[in-house]
């Protein structure tokens, strides 16, 4: 493992996750140099970069396995110095544990950790201030599984998915309350529009049984009225959803081996679909590793990142021509490996905006 004698914000860099490494390893985003590889606590799962204070946070959901099949539930968010790629401190989120999906509201500076259930309280949000890393407060979901949450451009609503519940939560983030529930499939990813009109969620949820329970896609909410206004059809189960800069859709599906019905772990090469901004009509897909799970995008929206979590690779995908630029190799102790990613602006291009 290599550790950087100073820091290193001049270039533009693809941190990603090995969930059973544990390990967040750095990659030049241009070069695709690897750069360095961190040890972390166990379970990562997912990173979320802050521009503000050059900072990156790291989810540890569990003490090993994953989502259903796990040795116990970690309850710790480890906070990374990206530019000397060094651990900086530690959010405990104890009493409440399984932290998984991470959002930042700039303007409030506002840290947003999402937790499973405890045996006292619903699942739900918690809470931190970003400058001086403090618990703040919690916000329920009234789910179990909450596990990727997402919020408006403005800061004013939080939507959570829920793995376990057939709807998705909606919070008043300016009275840090619950408001509501729009019906849904148990759902997976979710992102949100550009401006805030919509949040695509992708449900319904993978049971790995032989069919799933509903059609698979992406389910379009409108912010403004609190309903499904579309749903965007997949031939695959989607796991990752993201809108790059330019509007732009992405989802990750994935894919069955042959003779392997519905069953976790018979997947194979998954597939990146790319919706057009605004009309959200397909435009193409992509062949991907094993099992995406993630998705990020480069800040002007050209480049997209898929972490596949089976073959443990990042699949670098240019959108303008939808072909294969290179696949990263993401290190890992066992199954599964590569998970949440995030880019990393040099810091001459990382201002407030």
């Amino acid at each position: 493992m290599n550790s950087p004698s100073s820091s290193d914000s001049s270039r533009d860099v693809l941190a990603v996750v090995s969930q059973s490494g544990p390990t967040v390893t750095f990659f030049d985003a241009l070069t695709h140099e690897r750069l360095d590889v961190l040890e972390v606590p166990a379970e990562p799962h997912e990173l979320l970069f802050d521009p503000d204070r050059r900072l990156l946070y790291c989810a540890s959901a569990y003490v090993s396995g994953y989502y259903h099949a796990h040795q116990g539930r970690e309850h710790r968010v480890t906070v990374i110095d990206p530019d000397t790629r060094k651990i900086v401190d530690t959010l405990d989120t104890a009493p409440d544990h399984a932290p998984h999906g991470l959002a930042l509201d700039r303007a409030r500076d506002r840290l947003y950790v999402s937790v499973e259930a405890t045996d006292t309280a619903p699942g739900g949000v918690v809470v931190y201030d970003a400058n001086t890393r403090q618990r703040i407060g919690r916000i329920p979901v009234h789910a179990p599984g909450p596990h990727w949450f997402a919020i408006t451009p403005d800061g004013r609503r939080g939507y959570s998915t829920n793995k376990e519940a057939p709807f998705v939560s909606v919070l008043d983030l300016e009275r840090d309350a619950f408001v509501g529930r729009v019906e849904v499939p148990g759902s997976e990813g979710l992102d949100v529009s550009r401006g805030g009109a919509y949040v695509y969620v992708a449900a319904p949820k993978a049971d790995f049984g032989p069919e799933p329970t509903a059609p698979p896609g992406i389910r379009v909410i409108d912010t403004a009225t609190g309903t499904v206004v579309r749903t965007l059809p997949t031939e695959g189960i989607v796991f990752p959803v993201h809108t790059t800069a330019t509007g732009a859709v992405l989802a990750g599906e994935l894919r069955m081996a042959d003779g392997g019905g519905g069953a976790l772990g018979a997947q194979t090469n998954g597939v990146l679909t790319v919706f057009a901004p605004d009309t959200l009509e397909p435009v193409g897909h992509v062949e991907v590793g094993v099992f995406p799970l993630t998705i990020t995008s480069s800040p002007d929206g050209g480049v997209a990142y898929v972490s596949n979590v089976a073959s443990s690779t990042v699949t670098v995908v240019d959108l303008a021509r939808l072909t294969v630029l290179t696949t990263l190799e993401v290190d890992r102790a066992g199954e599964p490996g590569a998970h949440g990613l995030a880019y990393i602006p040099a810091a001459r291009s990382a201002a407030h905006g």
